[in-house]
């Protein structure tokens, strides 16, 4: 059978009253039974035969055993009693069978290492109830799965169930106390951020609760509409695996986020689901909103009580205007907090596989902006840029990189001197274009490169190692398409 692609929505379903029919006895049957055993009024179970964990089960009177093989009459009678059904045999056409007959009354299938006939798929799970953690590879890989979930149980405290059963009992009073959601929620984030959740995973529930009254008094203490902040964050060249731990952070916190072009879509999903996006990027020729409206705009979600992700590619204080965004709300009294990122220039260049600096041909690297002037000219000091023995990183230069090159020439470089063009560094499409002064503006142009790239100019690119990128690239140099 041609297997076809599939979709899932991660949900959790309600079974706890309800029943449940597993129909098979072997170990696989097992293994569905412990992923059952407490999440459903009553397990029934459908076999022939069956496992002696299953039979001490049903000893126990924790499963209701229906022995024989399954008839088709008798399970349409069943089924809709049913919350879900397993179907865990060896017997193909008895997975048909249940398969066809659950789809037929809408009852929810799984038919044990066959999408096609099942409804439904169960991932690994982490199981620190009530902190239940699903993971799935959408039946790609169930091997895969389970090393996920190795590495999660690794992460994850023992007791984190029991901290979650200390929240769940404080929310009736704290929403007593503080009936606006937003100072609700900043309270337990300080909650779990701080040394309150540190005594709830260790059992000792009168300090945590002493110390969360302190913090609902603390909340007490502001007016109805708590204190906004902005936030400047550097989300790197792209990966979404090179965000720092600080920035993941914020970004779960944000009540909204306002983002621009460099952003990598794999590094937006990390933000909060329910946090405001705002788009204010920049793109050539193309301004979605002024940098005067950008930061009228951070002022004013901060000023109404918002916490402000201004979430920037590459780091927010080198070419990202982060500078003149802090000034703005400073002055206006509002709190910034500025997180660092990985800059395109070191990303870029680390996926491309180029040191930006070696011992044996740059001791130094600059970094400029090839922004064009309104005339478009370019501003730059051409002798200090064009000398041997360092590395030059250009950032926006796609739609001036033939002045770059001719002026770079001119000022003493010669046109093989080497030139590399990234692509959307340390992304999936990553890309690089190697030429050289004379080559790279035709190369660029027969590869149809947009923007976002990066340029290096410098001997460092001939230095450009086997390293393998994060991401897949693809790459050209002026030898293959001279």
């Amino acid at each position: 059978m041609t297997m076809k692609p599939f979709s899932y929505l991660p949900i959790m379903m309600r079974t706890g009253q309800r029943d449940a029919l597993l129909i098979g006895g072997g170990q696989v049957a097992v293994q569905k039974m412990r992923l059952l055993k407490g999440r459903c009024r009553r397990l029934h179970i459908w076999a022939e035969s069956v496992h002696p964990e299953l039979e001490a089960l049903i000893a126990q009177g924790q499963a209701v055993f229906r022995q024989g093989r399954v008839e088709e009459q008798a399970l349409r009678e069943i089924l809709p009693e049913m919350a879900v059904v397993f179907a865990a045999t060896d017997d193909e056409a008895v997975n048909e069978m249940v398969s066809r007959q659950a789809h037929a009354l809408r009852v929810p299938v799984c038919v044990v290492d066959n999408q096609e006939l099942s409804s439904f798929i169960t991932p690994a799970l982490v199981d620190r109830s009530p902190v239940q953690v699903a993971i799935t590879t959408g039946g790609a890989s169930p091997v895969l799965a389970r090393r996920v979930r190795q590495m999660v149980e690794a992460m994850l405290p023992a007791r984190v169930g029991e901290a979650a059963r200390f929240m769940q009992q404080q929310r009736g009073w704290l929403k007593a106390r503080l009936p606006h959601v937003k100072q609700r929620q900043r309270v337990w984030e300080s909650f779990v951020d701080g040394p309150a959740y540190e005594a709830a995973l260790a059992g000792e529930e009168a300090s945590a609760r002493h110390q969360l009254e302190q913090l609902v008094e603390a909340a007490e203490g502001v007016a109805t509409r708590p204190q906004g902040e902005v936030w400047l964050v550097g989300a790197g060249p792209g990966n979404p695996d090179w965000l720092t731990l600080a920035a993941l952070r914020l970004m779960q916190n944000a009540d909204s986020v306002l983002y621009d072009n460099l952003v990598a879509p794999e590094v937006l999903d990390r933000v909060r689901r329910d946090a405001e996006r705002v788009y204010v990027g920049k793109k050539r020729s193309y301004h979605t909103l002024p940098q005067r409206d950008i930061e009228s705009e951070l002022l004013r979600r901060a000023q109404r009580g918002e916490r402000v992700l201004r979430l920037k590619g590459g780091d927010p204080f080198v070419f990202g205007r982060g500078g003149e965004e802090m000034e703005s709300l400073l002055a206006a009294h509002v709190p910034v907090r500025v997180v660092p990122g990985i800059t395109a220039a070191n990303g870029c260049a680390v996926a491309a596989g180029i040191p930006l600096t070696h011992r044996d041909c740059a001791q130094s690297c600059i970094m400029v902006t090839g922004h064009a002037r309104a005339d478009g000219t370019l501003n730059l000091h051409w002798p200090s840029l064009a000398r041997k023995g360092q590395t030059v990183v250009i950032y926006m230069g796609l739609s001036s990189i033939g002045e770059l090159c001719q002026q770079m020439q001119g000022h003493g470089l010669p046109a093989h001197w080497p030139v590399a063009v990234i692509y959307r560094g340390s992304c999936p499409d990553q890309r690089c274009v190697k030429g050289t002064l004379g080559t790279i503006t035709a190369l660029v142009q027969q590869q149809g490169l947009e923007s976002p790239v990066l340029i290096i100019v410098g001997e460092v690119v001939h230095h450009r190692g086997a390293v393998e990128p994060p991401a897949a690239s693809s790459e050209s140099t002026s030898k293959e398409r001279a």
